[in-house]
């Protein structure tokens, strides 16, 4: 091997057996590749689980939660911040039909594959995939009517920094949509706590959350008002995401051989703790914020 290569799979061997070892979020998604969790598609969200019976239709459901509760609709100009391998932007041109969708995201090797995908499905006049950044977005001010962050904004340096960009872009009247994770409030349970602390802390150190952007909702809302956002709403939606999704996948380990050995391994070991242990700590948040 190369001595690229050797660091490379070393620094992998701490993420998997370090528990707070974490990786650059390009790293994680390098390392995940097109090792999806479902299986006609490329989609890298946890799903929404409240009527979808199998891990497609839950991603897709989420895709569309989230576009449906911004009002997305033709004529509207949408950035997708963190659009992964570009099946939600295809799906929502295809049935939501907005006039363009402007995709960023900084891992490269995503760019590249949903390129490939959007070209594929015959649409790259309506959606135009970049390789960028959410926190500092190369979009002109208040030319946008809705930015949508599909888990993601998590990721972001910093997710407040990401607040102010959407809302410099918006349009008054303008919307900005989040499906993202935050931590959950602490129980009055000491050993509950704990629970929580570790959930928490592993999945930040594995998959790279900074610690200012852990904070409970209650922030979140306040961070988006700071930023000048009004009519904003946050609705957890932790129990149709993550119990049903783990016990989905207990049953259904097919995605696990298509991933990366290590990465093999992290979703082995985590299938096999209770769902209430692995996600003690992990809120789930449909969020929705308006520019005046």
């Amino acid at each position: 091997m190369s001595d690229n290569t050797t660091d490379r799979f070393f620094r992998y061997l701490n993420w998997l057996f370090n528990p707070f070892h974490g990786l650059k979020t390009t790293e994680v998604y390098d390392l995940i590749g097109t090792s999806s969790l479902t299986e006609n598609a490329l989609y890298l969200n946890l799903g929404y689980w409240r009527e979808a019976n199998t891990i497609d239709e839950a991603s897709e459901a989420l895709a569309l939660l989230v576009a449906k509760r911004g009002g997305m609709q033709p004529g509207d100009t949408v950035p997708d911040c963190g659009y992964g391998f570009g099946d939600q932007d295809i799906l929502w041109a295809r049935k939501l039909k907005p006039e363009k969708i402007i995709g960023l995201n900084i891992t490269k090797s995503q760019v590249e594959r949903a390129r490939k995908n959007v070209a594929g499905a015959g649409l790259e006049k309506s959606i135009d995939l970049r390789e960028g950044s959410a926190t500092g977005m190369p979009i002109e001010n208040e030319s946008i009517d809705l930015v949508v962050s599909v888990e993601s904004a998590f990721h972001y340096r910093t997710r407040e920094d990401f607040f102010r960009e959407a809302f410099r872009v918006l349009r008054p009247g303008g919307r900005l949509v989040t499906a993202d994770i935050v931590p959950t409030e602490n129980s009055g349970n000491p050993f509950r706590r704990m629970e929580q602390w570790f959930s928490w802390n592993l999945v930040a150190g594995k998959f790279n959350i900074p610690q200012e952007n852990a904070y409970l909702i209650p922030s979140y809302s306040n961070k988006l008002s700071k930023a000048g956002f009004a009519h904003i709403d946050i609705t957890s939606i932790r129990d149709d995401v993550y119990m049903p999704l783990h016990a989905y996948l207990s049953k259904n380990r097919t995605f696990v051989g298509k991933m990366h050995p290590l990465a093999r391994i992290l979703a082995q070991l985590t299938l096999s703790r209770s769902a209430e242990s692995v996600y003690a700590g992990l809120d789930y948040i449909l969020s929705f914020a308006e520019k005046p």
